[in-house]
């Protein structure tokens, strides 16, 4: 689920590079742990919050998800 979410808008949520060059083997591995980075819609970097119970990460121009 995290590589399909990852790749969604054509980039990498987790490194930010072009989700079609090269294999994300690793960054969907680290996806599992770690909560994404940049959005994968427009390659913004996000600010990140790490809680207790889970995380939220806010893109300004698409929003927040929360794992």
């Amino acid at each position: 689920m995290a590589a399909d979410r990852a790749v969604a808008g054509g980039w990498c949520d987790r490194c930010g590079e072009a989700a079609a060059v090269g294999a994300h083997d690793g960054c969907a591995a680290a996806r599992a742990l770690e909560p994404p980075r940049y959005c994968g819609h427009c390659r913004r970097r996000m600010k990140v919050q790490v809680l207790p119970v889970g995380w939220s990460a806010i893109c300004v121009a698409h929003g927040e998800i929360r794992g």
